[in-house]
């Protein structure tokens, strides 16, 4: 029995389907799945606010972030289709809504999967600058909170560190999309100025390319359905 999942067959499937975008559109996949990254990742805890949600969605895809997990407790994360200017098809949105109080359960699965749990806020004797987070230790997950609120206090018992963005006036705190974008910049600027290997696997960015290709084309079901009769499958 053939197996459709079968590298080989992959492979095939991904170049027939490749044929029907522009070949600038095929090079800029390529150029783009190079400089994606799941060494960095961003949590966000309960955001409300859908025009902040939104940018920081962009701010993720500019910087190659592939995966953002969101914790949906007692806020929906709503996305403004405006403001993400088409961003979230070119990344993974990662979900936890399955009960009253999902933030637990996030962080161990993050947790499971071999991430330091970093969380933004001041934590006297603990935290640092986010200039002096060291990425060599391993896997970042960066946790953000509320505007208001800040993170709640699940995150800031389980987190394993603290980052700050320092800051010389009177106001409190930044804009959550700003802080996203101000520590993104940072953390991606020094993870791909070090000797970290931080990009994808090979399987993983043939995953994308896959993905990215049917996101491309019209209707990328009546392609692929057309491939497997000329396979005979």
């Amino acid at each position: 029995m053939v197996n459709k999942q079968d590298p080989a067959l992959q492979t095939k499937l991904y170049e027939y389907l490749a044929q029907f975008i522009t070949e600038n559109k095929r090079t800029k996949i390529e150029e783009i799945v190079q400089q994606r990254t799941r060494y960095l990742t961003l949590v966000l805890e309960d955001i409300y606010q859908p025009h902040n949600a939104s940018a920081v969605l962009r701010t993720c895809e500019c910087f190659g972030i592939q995966d953002v997990h969101i914790i949906e407790n007692r806020n929906k994360y709503t996305v403004n289709p405006d403001v993400v200017m088409g961003s979230t098809k070119w990344m993974n949105l990662i979900k936890y809504n399955g009960s009253e109080n999902n933030t637990p359960a996030a962080l161990r699965a993050l947790k499971s999967k071999g991430y330091r749990i970093v969380a933004t806020t001041p934590h006297p004797g603990k935290d640092c600058d986010i200039l002096n987070l060291d990425l060599e230790k391993g896997k970042v997950a960066l946790v953000m909170g509320t505007e208001i609120d800040g993170i709640t206090q699940d995150v800031f018992e389980m987190a394993d560190e603290f980052v700050k963005i320092p800051m010389y006036g009177f106001t409190e705190s930044f804009n959550i999309s700003v802080s996203a974008a101000m520590c993104l910049h940072t953390l991606s600027n020094k993870l791909r100025g070090g000797s970290i290997p931080w990009q994808l696997s090979q399987e993983e960015q043939f995953c994308l390319r896959m993905e990215w290709v049917k996101n491309v084309l019209t209707k990328p079901e009546l392609v692929e359905e057309e491939f497997w009769k000329q396979e005979g499958l």
